[in-house]
């Protein structure tokens, strides 16, 4: 027998589904993204949408300036979801799509679209992200108050257990809570509480048929994140796979064991990503995405990878596909498929499983004591908790305790050709923005007017009155309605909600360093007062963990501190330095709209009669954008490179110092009679 053929023989499992998470700026540039990797061997859509499509606004919205197509594909109405997936046949297609308060009407849109194609809604395969939950914990890209946003995930997963069976209408998304600094045990904890009060939800709907309930458990899936603590993070999708099993049967009666079976999807930890050496972030993605595919038990159901530059910005069709071979590599070049689980008998692995499981059990424990998942948010006690974690693992770093290779050991190496010349990131044109306002228009100018206005009010009729919204929200999508249209029905009847930051008076962290402490107090002397420090979160980024770290170090060190959370307009944000007096501003923005968001903000301040109030701004910022934010009079710029809190808290100091000189100057020269002649005003100050 030849080797050849021994091998053919061997049975193989079935490989997991591949995908790249992706999309940017319009509908037909994702398309032709999207067409052109499953030619490369893709096996499923992960369609990313930009913020103001997770927020329910439309492109010329006041909130989305600066955000259109920036995280993700802007789809505004049927036309766009149309255009999204010309020539890409629904029917056989695995589409996962990151959406949550909005999932209802994306999916609405989406299942239109299907029609249109010819394809039975009952046999479309994929998943809505719809965890509603952990985005008041981590992602932010809530709208309404959690009561009726738990409504609208139990709707969608009622609909679609009924019309469209193979959907997974709630992907429990633990992934952005080990982002938001999230330990092993919180992740499990806080992931199957949320899945619990969700599943308790649809029981309690009055019209719910209890003999589904099984279906109902069986299509709620996870998704999960694997970072570089290798073992632990084998025990942990293991320790998840039992702890469900044991829920299934303990708390609901779950007798079929298909029905009870884990199953999950994954991207690979992106909190890891490094600015400083970017080429070690290829390694780092392979040994995480190990974990979440060695052990058969527990492997992972579909697996996307970021992009070895995703600290940099975003990343060109070659990144993603350089990450999609590495999934094709594993799977179809070893012979890891080709046997059971690796680990079991293991006692290693037995030992760590079970201590994993014996604290999730306890911390699910204390979530039921605190009133359940949803009470704990309200509460602000999860969200707290993860802030705390997240302070430590920042706090280990900087000292050194937790080794980063090429961020604090072995920093110097040699220059990354993969980062040189033009072209080394992916960057969406500012025009986008203008011709999605363009189209926009041109779709409400060609629309029946009355239908629209009927849909509406069938859609408010249903939110008033308990009804399932996913039919009037079909029916809308096919009338025209708009995603900004919809929301704002929506916002009328349900309101909004901001949840609580977890930066309190009661937040623990590891402190700061004496230095900076003295510096802050010496700053104080010369002030006459403490110094004050506004953080802002312009536009609708809410990825805040940076923000938080940030409030947090800076009450630490002696500053008067303001942050107020995520979703802030420029007014907002000058009124409030205005009105505490702040003697410098810092701004984050990692969604990549920070040049035109700044430039509104600095607007604002010399309106507002606050030009002398130095601005510093923090994110995922290139080069050439950070000359462009200095041009502006942005004083200091910090990117992840920028690890050290104490270091920037230092910076904030001088930047403070730097413009209580220039003022001074400015004084003096006004008082002695001399014309204006130009002094530096920290624009081109170093980066700290």
């Amino acid at each position: 027998m030849s080797a050849q053929a021994s091998v053919a023989e061997v049975k193989r499992d079935k490989p997991w589904i591949i995908r790249t998470y992706a999309g940017h700026s319009t509908a037909a540039e994702s398309n032709k993204l999207y067409r052109g990797n499953l030619a490369k061997g893709q096996t499923g859509l992960s369609v990313a949408f930009d913020l103001p499509t997770q927020t329910g606004y439309d492109p010329d919205h006041e909130l989305a300036r600066g955000e259109v197509g920036k995280v993700g594909v802007s789809i505004a109405h049927l036309g766009d979801m149309r255009a999204l997936f010309d020539q890409i046949p629904l029917a056989q297609m695995n589409t996962s799509m990151t959406i949550n308060a909005t999932a209802p009407w994306l999916l609405s849109l989406y299942l239109a679209v299907a029609e249109e194609q010819g394809a039975p809604i009952a046999a479309l395969q994929g998943t809505t992200q719809n965890d509603i939950i952990k985005e008041y914990l981590s992602r932010g890209t809530y709208v309404f108050p959690p009561a009726p946003s738990l409504r609208l995930t139990k709707d969608v997963i009622l609909f679609t257990t009924k019309n469209v069976p193979k959907w997974n209408p709630m992907n429990v998304c633990s992934y952005h809570l080990q982002e938001a600094g999230a330990t092993p045990v919180q992740e499990l904890s806080y992931a199957l509480a949320i899945a619990m009060a969700v599943l308790d939800t649809v029981r309690e709907d009055p019209d719910f048929d209890e003999a589904s309930f099984s279906d109902v458990f069986s299509r709620i899936s996870f998704f999960v994140n694997a970072g570089m603590r290798f073992v632990t993070e084998i025990c942990k999708m293991r320790a998840f796979a039992e702890l469900w099993d044991e829920i299934a049967q303990q708390r609901y009666g779950i007798t079929d064991a298909k029905k009870r079976i884990f199953r999950y999807g994954v991207q690979v930890n992106s909190l890891g990503l490094t600015e400083q050496q970017p080429e070690n972030n290829v390694h780092r993605i392979l040994i995480e995405m190990l974990a979440v595919t060695l052990s058969k038990r527990a492997r992972a159901r579909a697996v996307q990878l970021p992009a070895w530059n995703e600290a940099l910005g975003l990343p060109r069709p070659w990144d993603q596909q350089w990450s999609m071979r590495m999934q094709q590599i594993l799977a179809f070049e070893t012979d890891l498929l080709e046997y059971d689980d690796i680990f079991d008998g293991s006692t290693v692995i037995e030992s760590r499983v079970e201590a994993l499981k014996e604290q999730t059990r306890a911390e699910l424990k204390r979530i039921a004591e605190l009133g359940g998942a949803v009470t704990a948010v309200e509460a602000g006690e999860l969200k707290r908790a993860l802030v705390e974690s997240n302070a430590r693992r920042i706090a280990a770093i900087e000292k050194g305790e937790q080794i980063v290779v090429g961020v604090n050991k072995w920093q110097q190496g040699e220059p990354s050709p993969l980062t040189a010349g033009d072209g080394a990131i992916f960057t969406v044109s500012e025009t986008v923005e203008m011709e999605a306002e363009a189209r926009i228009r041109e779709w409400r100018s060609k629309r029946d007017d009355n239908a629209v206005k009927q849909a509406l009010a069938d859609l408010e009729q249903a939110a008033r009155s308990g009804a399932n919204i996913m039919p009037p929200s079909i029916a809308a999508a096919k009338a025209g309605v708009t995603t900004g249209e919809w929301g704002q029905r929506l916002r009328e009847v349900f309101g909004e909600y901001r949840a609580p930051t977890g930066v309190t008076l009661e937040t623990v962290t590891s402190g700061a360093a004496e230095e900076a402490r003295l510096l802050i107090a010496d700053l104080g002397e010369r002030l006459g007062e403490t110094p004050k420090l506004v953080v802002g979160k312009p536009g609708l980024d809410g990825h805040s963990n940076g923000a938080e770290q940030i409030a947090l170090r800076a009450r630490d060190v002696g500053f008067d501190v303001t942050y107020d959370g995520i979703r802030q307009t420029p007014t907002e944000i000058v009124a409030k330095a205005k009105e505490r007096g702040a003697h410098v501003i810092g701004l984050s923005v990692l969604s990549g709209s920070h040049v035109p968001l700044v430039r509104e903000v600095k607007a604002k301040l010399r309106e507002a009669g606050l030009d002398h109030v130095p601005v510093v701004v923090g994110g995922i910022i290139s080069t050439e954008d950070e000359l462009v934010l200095k041009n502006m009079g942005v004083t200091a710029v910090y990117t992840p490179k920028d690890y050290e809190l104490d270091k920037i808290m230092v910076g904030l100091a001088k930047v403070v110092e730097r413009a209580l000189d220039k003022r001074a100057a400015d004084k003096a020269d006004t008082e002695a009679g001399v014309p204006g002649a130009p002094r530096p005003n920290g624009n081109a100050a170093q980066v700290f």
